[in-house]
Formats: C-alpha cells, sequence, structure tokens
C-alpha cells in the first residue's frame, strides 16, 4: 500500500495508492442543502419557542433547484460519486399520499447523475421526518419502522432503476441520541425512555427497509451508516467504556450484519468521566467550530471497529471539518486518508471514501455557523466558489493516489 519514492527528495514522500476501482465521493443531505423543507419536522423544529437551533435552515443552498450545477461540479472535480438524500417529507407529505411530482424531481436528479459519469448515492432518511409522522410520535413510535419501509418500497419502485448505490438510515444513533435523550436535535426530548425505543425503531426500520428496498427494482449496494468515534476513558473505567460504546455504537454495527456494507462516519473522540458521561476537549487539543477536538484519527479507529462487528465491507461514508481555514482541512483530510490506507494494508475491505460536505451548507443546531464544504455558497447569491481543497481532493480521486 505504502511504497517510498526511489528519488532523492529533500524530505521524505510516501505514496498512497489506493486499490482499483476505489469509490471516490462526496456527501450532501437534503434538508442541509435544497431549502424551503417546511413540511418536516425539522422545520418545525427550528422555528419553536426556545429551539436550540441557532438560526432556521431557510432557503439553505437552494440546490432543490441548482442540483444541476452541484452535480456538474462533482463531475469537473474527478469525483466519482455523489452521496444524497431524498426527501420524505416532499415524498409523502401526508399519511399514505405520495408526491408523483417530487417522486419524478429525484428521478431528474439521478439521470442528471448518470448524464455526467457520477454514480448516484442514494440516501433514504438522513435526519428529517414528515410532520404528519411526527405528530403520531414519531421515532419513538413503533409504528414508524413499518411506515418507513413502505416509503422505501414506494421510493425504490420509482427510483431503484437508477440508483447507484442505497443507504436506509443516516447515522441512527446521533439521531435517537441527540433527538430523544440531548435534545439538541428534533424532536427535542431529553427522555432516556424514549432514546431506547427511538434506537430499536431506527434499528426495525433499517432491518425492513432493506428488505422492501432489496425487494423492489435496481441491483445496488445497499447498507445504513454510523456515527463512530476514537473513545477515551479514564484508566480503571474500561467496562464503563464499553458499555456505553455498546449502546451507542455496536448495536447499530451489529444491526448491519448481513447487508452489503456498512457507511463509517467519523469526525473526533468522544472523551468519558468516570461516570460515563461525556466530558469537554483534552487542554492543548485543537478544538474546531463544532465544539469537538480537531481528531482525524477517529476514522482510521471507526473503520477497524466497524469492520471487527458488523464483518461487512467498509465505505467512509462522510469524513470532514468544519472549519474556515481551509489549509487546516487539507491537513485534516491528509490525515484521516493516511488512517484509511493504514486499513487498507491491513487487509480491511475499504471500499470507499465520501468527503463530507460538498457545500458549505446548514448545519442542524449549528446553523449556517461551521464551514464543512469544499465548495463555498455565498448566503446572499447562491453563487459556488471552490476551496482549494476541492482540487487537491479531485487530483486524489482522479489519481487514486495521495502523496505524503
Amino acid at each position: 500500500m505504502c511504497a517510498r519514492s526511489p528519488i532523492a527528495l529533500p524530505s521524505c514522500v510516501v505514496a498512497i495508492e489506493f486499490p482499483d476501482g476505489f469509490l471516490w465521493g462526496v456527501a450532501t443531505a437534503a434538508h442541509q442543502i435544497e431549502g424551503g423543507n417546511w413540511n418536516s419536522d425539522w422545520w418545525e423544529f427550528e422555528h419553536a419557542p426556545s429551539t436550540p437551533v441557532v438560526e432556521p435552515s431557510g432557503d439553505a443552498c437552494d440546490s432543490f433547484h441548482r442540483y444541476p450545477d452541484d452535480i456538474r461540479l462533482v463531475k469537473e472535480l474527478g469525483l466519482g460519486a455523489y452521496r444524497f438524500s431524498i426527501e420524505w417529507a416532499r415524498i409523502e407529505p401526508e399519511d399514505g399520499f405520495f408526491s408523483r411530482s417530487a417522486l419524478d424531481h429525484y428521478r431528474r436528479m439521478l439521470g442528471c447523475c448518470h448524464e455526467h459519469g457520477v454514480l448516484p448515492v442514494v440516501t433514504f432518511h438522513h435526519f428529517t421526518t414528515p410532520r404528519w409522522l411526527a405528530a403520531q410520535g414519531g421515532w419513538e413510535n413503533a409504528a414508524t419502522a413499518d411506515r418507513f419501509a413502505r416509503f422505501c418500497e414506494r421510493a425504490v419502485a420509482h427510483l431503484g432503476d437508477l440508483i447507484g448505490m442505497g443507504c436506509t438510515i443516516n447515522e441512527p444513533n446521533v439521531a435517537s441520541t441527540l433527538g430523544y435523550l440531548l435534545g439538541t436535535f428534533a424532536p427535542g426530548k431529553k427522555d432516556l425512555g424514549a432514546w431506547g425505543r427511538a434506537s430499536a425503531t431506527y434499528i426495525d426500520a433499517h432491518r425492513k427497509a432493506y428488505q422492501a428496498i432489496k425487494a423492489g427494482p435496481g441491483d445496488f449496494p445497499l447498507g445504513a451508516t454510523v456515527a463512530m468515534d476514537d473513545w477515551w476513558a479514564p484508566e480503571g473505567c474500561e467496562e464503563k467504556l464499553a458499555a456505553v460504546r455498546h449502546s451507542y455504537e455496536d448495536i447499530f454495527c451489529e444491526a448491519a450484519r448481513g447487508d452489503d456494507y456498512l457507511g463509517v462516519q467519523a469526525y473526533s473522540r468522544l472523551r468519558l468521566d468516570e461516570q460515563g458521561l461525556p466530558t469537554g476537549p483534552e487542554e492543548g487539543v485543537e478544538v474546531l467550530d463544532m465544539g469537538y477536538e480537531y481528531w482525524p484519527r477517529a476514522v482510521e479507529v471507526g473503520i477497524r471497529r466497524a469492520a471487527e462487528v458488523a464483518q461487512v465491507p467498509i465505505f467512509v461514508t462522510e469524513s470532514g471539518i468544519g472549519t474556515r481555514d481551509d489549509g487546516q482541512r487539507i491537513r485534516y483530510l491528509t490525515e484521516v486518508l493516511e488512517g484509511v490506507g493504514r486499513t487498507l494494508e491491513d487487509g480491511i475491505d475499504v471500499r470507499g471514501y465520501f468527503c463530507w460536505s460538498l457545500l458549505d451548507n446548514f448545519e442542524w443546531n449549528h446553523g449556517y455557523g461551521p464551514r464543512f464544504g469544499i465548495v463555498a455558497v455565498d448566503r446572499e447569491t447562491q453563487a459556488r466558489s471552490l476551496k482549494p481543497s476541492a482540487s487537491w481532493l479531485g487530483k486524489i480521486a482522479r489519481t487514486n493516489r495521495l502523496d505524503v
């Protein structure tokens, strides 16, 4: 995997050669970039009294209309895949009513990807839920698993022949923990029992959706994604760490056994105190705009853990950094890809890497402050402009090689 250059250079250059067919892509989510997603629980949550969301999503990046330009950018950068989500609140605006117009919109998106030679990677659920479903108890209600499977069945019937790769649910562990335990995501609950019920429903929904999608048209790899961390706890707290890690990560990785792949999404380290509760960043470690540590090693750790527990092939379906310093972004992504290279050297079946994100976008409860995009978006004009990291990542994707 790592081969030293035979040419004498002033400094040591290591080339990481990625395997043939390694998939390079970039990721987005509908609510974060489309704009005007007023029928979702998140839109309601953003505008609720005393919401923890610092600003509403509004028009976002207007990608509902500007998606042809965004997909063209993916192609021009040399990236082979575009991961995006289809919005349940648009497709099924009322219980049992499916919008042909919304489905046709996403079919045009898929067609646009194919026209540009970009593999469309479709996420069926990325944090947002229709308001009518939220009113029925949302993910705390076990019946939501069947509602979601029905939605997936209808969506894949219309879109499946054009989907290149699929993801049932994005980071169910984040959605359940932040939405039902910590209260910072929709629906804003802080209830241990609700968290447990939501986690169980997400797992059931993944399994039922997986079967529904596989039964529909198309023949594409299908899996889910899990948010992974590098975990730390004080000496002597190993059992506490293992228990917390299992309830947050491992149960979702276990649910992926037998799937076509598992998507690893990792950004930082999670430090616990003696009681097993999250604690703040370590003194002396860089802290990012999201409030967590600069910790690129988390991706490598997440890959290794996911492969061990899920025992399926791995894609890194999200990886990035919220920063206004694009040099720091390149440094972070370089260290991340070095870690990916080490996992490949060790024989772990890692099949692709998706950078989060294509665009500076709406970062949920943090609003538009954090800048994760390799493409900047003018908040007034919606004009896109490439950052140096975009060209840097595109070169790696075109050559399938990272020179460190």
